[in-house]
């Protein structure tokens, strides 16, 4: 995170408590939260209650968070629920409350008020109770499972029909790993309203260490996929990547023609293999996915642009001429020096109020941005890469 600004910092820390272990098979699809809030996106957390129940029968009400992201305007906008992977044993508690802020902000340009519960046994709500316990990787029991996390899905679609800025006549759900067996299985809970859905490299059984691309008993969640596919009505759009060391290659397809062969609807897109983990590609490869899924929301009825193209190269500076930089002196060495040093691609954002933010890597231009905008200013591209695309504006 490369980030800064005149204007104070926005932080809020949030406690929890680790209760005691549990042992599970799991897959971590997000890194603990950082201590910063997106105040362009009016960053807020509710809590809800949620009535669970885990595989051998045992019933709790919990209050779940829900992190709430937002566009400008009074709205009512349309509703996405973007939901988190699993982690294994007590790393559940320091997964930290599920953001995914950087593919929030493209939705929330989509025209969506993004909703990202944190489910019941993570974080502040990890402890002796997890609905999401499934048994042995050898005799998996996969349907408490997903009947948990529907239900907490729809907890969170309930609590958006009480928000005056939310329309939820009209919803996607989207995840992540776990959160994408939640995604698929809500989508074949059919329930009102929900028009898509997006699996980013769902599944169960993984391990990466032990058995790297290939999960235990891929067969039970593929039945169990075909059960759920025979009620499902909404599209749906999947994206797994190619090195994936929880899944491999084969075993998503498998899936995937277990989901459409009872009758289900899919895009299955296989993208192509990313750093040493394709796992991690909803994070780490935004750069390719965003065009499929623009391609899907625009189909569904959601038009707004919301991909941040790189602007035309100007003649405002030369790229190394820090003079012409329209940041303070010590903003420059904060931040410009250090973009200027850095590897590319990479890209610098400058907001009206004096602040910045950079980034390198993976769709640079939208992250810079991003940064840039955490304060609440309004930012635009100052350079990519060797390029000023600064207008002087």
């Amino acid at each position: 995170m490369f980030t800064g600004s005149s204007l104070p910092t926005v932080a809020h820390r949030w406690m929890f408590v680790v209760l005691w272990a549990l042992c599970g098979v799991g897959v971590l699809a997000q890194a603990p939260a950082p201590e910063v809030w997106a105040k362009d996106m009016r960053e807020e957390v509710l809590r809800t209650p949620v009535t669970v129940t885990n595989m051998f029968g045992r019933q709790e009400t919990r209050s779940m968070p829900v992190t709430v992201f937002r566009p400008a305007g009074d709205g009512p906008h349309p509703l996405l629920v973007l939901n988190h992977g699993r982690a294994g044993g007590d790393k559940r508690a320091a997964q930290g409350r599920a953001r995914f802020e950087n593919t929030a902000r493209y939705l929330v340009g989509k025209g969506f008020v993004v909703m990202v519960p944190t489910r019941i046994g993570y974080w502040e709500t990890y402890g002796d109770f997890d609905p999401e316990e499934y048994g042995s990787c050898s005799r998996p029991n996969y349907g408490p499972r997903h009947k948990a996390v529907v239900d907490q899905v729809l907890a969170t679609v309930a609590l958006a029909k009480t928000l005056p800025f939310v329309d939820a006549s009209r919803w996607v759900v989207a995840g992540v790993s776990v959160g994408g067996v939640t995604a698929v299985a809500t989508v074949g809970s059919y329930p009102p309203g929900l028009v898509g859905g997006i699996n980013f490299s769902g599944g169960s059984g993984g391990n990466p260490d032990a058995t790297p691309g290939r999960p235990c008993r891929p067969d039970i969640q593929g039945k169990e996929w075909e059960i759920l596919a025979k009620t499902a009505t909404a599209p749906m759009l999947w994206l797994y990547w190619q090195n994936d060391l929880y899944w491999g290659e084969e075993v998503p397809q498998q899936w995937h023609q277990a989901w459409v062969g009872a009758g289900a609807k899919a895009d299955f897109k296989s993208m192509a293999a990313i750093a040493t983990d394709g796992h991690f590609g909803m994070d780490r490869d935004m750069d390719h996915w965003l065009p499929l899924v623009d391609v899907f929301l625009n189909d569904l009825g959601f038009k707004q642009p919301a991909i941040v193209l790189r602007p035309a190269a100007t003649r405002w500076a030369e790229v190394k001429d820090v003079s012409k930089v329209p940041l303070s002196a010590k903003s420059r060495t904060a931040g410009y020096d250090k973009f200027l040093a850095a590897e590319g691609p990479k890209a610098f954002a400058i907001g009206t109020q004096g602040g910045w933010g950079y980034a390198t890597g993976d769709y640079v231009t939208g992250r810079a941005l991003g940064f840039c905008q955490r304060s609440g200013q309004t930012c635009k591209l100052y350079a990519v890469d060797d390029q000023v695309v600064w207008t002087g504006q």
